[in-house]
């Protein structure tokens, strides 16, 4: 008898240690071999081309008519719909804290995904009837939710939010789940609950908003009905509520799963993600799944994890590939031909911005990242759109051009000519604040454009970057033009693949162009503000490195060494602002600090244009 346990139990370990990937015990798989190094903002890892970053909220407590009109500091978990030719995203906002009342839910949309109409309220702080009084060990009313949005059989375009009690919104704490229509001229139908907590015993008599069922629009309530049968798409709802009445079908995600997205696989299975590394198959569209299994080649924390299908057939998976709760950076993709080995870890966002203002529970970085869910509206473009908060405070969202790739072939010659001023900057990996915006602009006119990179932030930058072919030997050459009104600088760095800078060039506001010698700053020459300059790199890294620099035809540098040694280069930026590698990983996140001093007022305003960027490689 104990030959024969023995036996089981080896049989039952090896099983468990050699479980084919694909199947209940591992249904996904990292095989890229990256990781993210924790000590610098991008990790050190590859950027997925053509990306563009562009920020939806900036939040301002003292001028809150440049943001929002409420100046709340914390704003978080955004989710994402396109509709009716629109971009819609919603998102949490608190006055300072997470989980501390009051809270409510804002609502920007968009018509290009790049420039945003003022966020609007969509739920209001919860008001409970009169009697009603908050139960004993609750602070007052909070939001909380993982679905934003439901476009319905019949059209309809539903958002939904969760309302519960502060500090803890979950199970006992929970009050339900309401549900209000968006219509196609921009307004609102009534708020309702669609569901109540299965934890508590809410219902129209106690609670602040009626029942959808009591809707006279029979369309509403048909679009309420259809969600409510959807088990797939309610099963995003099992974080406040565990189901206690059977409404979900699914009881192992109640233990220890959270913020659930999904994505069908090639063979028709569906793979659910969570949360932690948890992952899960399902073979009924939903309806049941496999206990949900930690990945072990899925490294994360508590951010959340994106998955979906892209337009071109592919799979993608987003998530902040560090297992320290409170820096969650960089916020990576990686993808995947048939749903199960991901590969190709590239980052989608890698700035990490000064948090201008303290709060609880304010993670630095960018993360809590959702995409549009399969059943929603297609923008138009070969592109995934994700959006997320950084620093659980400003609100972003990211162009990821389609299909996802880390490199760049051939010679480079990019004019900017024909660009729409409007649209993406082809080829280009952007990082567009609201205060300091990167765009295709008609300068010097509409037949020669260029690229623009503006700034009026105190505590942020643009920056524009491009990514070439990866070469030992590389001929750079770009015209710069610098405001006349100049008051900022520009940085140009030539980077590696894992963004170490062996060239960096300032045309600083003094009106020199300075280098970095090692590790001090060497003056080269001057430079006037309101003309155009050619600039000429020629770098080559073996052995120590060399690189030479050449202006309007005119040598400056012969064979100056480079500033730190490295195989290759494959990327030139083009900054706004010092290069910057705070917070890091020891800035404490709970102290309390005062807010940064002028972060809500923008800085004279100061314009760079670059154009005829040519790389040889």
């Amino acid at each position: 008898m104990r030959t024969i346990i023995c036996l089981l139990v080896i049989a039952w370990v090896g099983l468990s240690c050699f479980a084919q990937t694909g199947t209940p015990e591992e249904p996904v798989r990292y095989i890229g071999g990256e990781i993210a190094n924790p000590n610098v903002h991008d990790g050190a890892l590859r950027h997925a081309v053509g990306v563009e970053n562009i920020q939806v909220l900036r939040v301002n407590r003292s001028h809150p008519e440049y943001a929002e009109g409420f100046g709340w500091t914390y704003n978080h978990a955004p989710d994402l719909t396109y509709w009716n030719n629109t971009f819609f995203l919603q998102y949490l906002s608190n006055p300072v804290d997470e989980h501390i009342a009051p809270g409510h839910t804002m609502l920007a949309t968009s018509k290009d995904g790049r420039t945003w109409n003022k966020p609007v309220e969509l739920f209001p702080p919860y008001k409970a009837p009169e009697g009603v009084k908050v139960p004993e060990g609750y602070r007052g009313y909070m939001m909380h939710q993982r679905m934003g949005f439901y476009t319905a059989p019949n059209g309809r375009l539903l958002t939904l939010a969760f309302y519960g009690h502060a500090e803890d919104p979950f199970k006992e704490g929970g009050i339900g789940r309401v549900v209000r229509e968006i219509y196609k001229n921009g307004t609102f139908g009534p708020v309702y609950f669609i569901r109540y907590s299965s934890h508590a015993n809410w219902n129209q008599t106690n609670t602040g908003y009626p029942f959808y069922k009591d809707s006279k629009d029979k369309g509403f309530v048909e679009a309420c009905d259809a969600l409510l049968n959807d088990k797939l798409r309610t099963l995003q709802w099992i974080d406040e509520d565990k189901g206690l009445d059977g409404f979900y079908l699914v009881s192992d995600s109640n233990k220890n799963v959270q913020a659930f997205s999904y994505f069908r696989r090639k063979d028709g299975k569906m793979t659910g993600l969570w949360k932690w590394s948890y992952a899960a198959l399902s073979d009924d569209n939903g309806l049941s799944w496999s206990l949900p299994r930690k990945v072990p080649t899925l490294i994360m924390a508590g951010g959340k994890n994106w998955g979906q299908k892209t337009k071109d057939g592919r799979y993608a998976m987003c998530y902040n590939p560090i297992a320290t709760q409170e820096y969650r950076y960089p916020l990576i993709v990686i993808s995947s031909d048939d749903g199960i080995l991901f590969d190709d870890m590239g980052v989608v966002h890698g700035e990490v911005p000064p948090r201008r203002f303290f709060g609880r529970w304010k993670d630095f970085g960018p993360n809590y990242m959702r995409g549009i869910i399969d059943g929603e509206g297609v923008p138009p473009g070969n592109d995934m759109w994700l959006t997320y908060s950084v620093n659980k405070e400003d609100i972003w969202i990211s162009r990821i051009p389609l299909p996802i790739r880390l490199e760049v072939k051939g010679n480079v010659y990019d004019s900017f000519d024909g660009q729409d001023a409007k649209g993406p900057v082809a080829g280009w990996n952007i990082y567009s604040p609201q205060w300091a915006q990167v765009c295709i602009d008609d300068f010097p006119d509409k037949k020669n454009k260029s690229l623009r990179l503006e700034d009026s932030d105190p505590y942020d930058y643009a920056r524009a970057m491009r990514v070439f072919e990866s070469s030992a030997h590389a001929k750079i050459s770009f015209k710069v033009h610098v405001d006349p009104k100049m008051t900022g600088e520009l940085q140009v760095d030539i980077t590696d693949r894992h963004g170490s800078r062996p060239v960096r060039l300032i045309f600083a506001r003094d009106g020199m162009i300075r280098i970095h010698d090692g590790s001090k700053l060497k003056d080269v020459t001057s430079y006037q503000a309101g003309r155009w300059y050619l600039v000429s790199l020629d770098v080559q890294t073996n052995g120590l490195g060399s690189y030479s620099l050449n202006m309007d035809g005119k040598e400056l540098l012969k064979n100056e060494q480079l500033s730190e040694a490295v195989k290759s280069v494959e990327r030139i930026i083009f900054r706004t602002g010092d290069y910057r590698d705070l917070p890091n990983r020891e800035t404490p996140n709970e102290t309390p600090s005062d807010p940064l001093p002028g972060a809500d007022l923008p800085t004279p305003k100061t314009v760079f244009h670059i154009d005829d960027v040519r790389i040889e490689s």
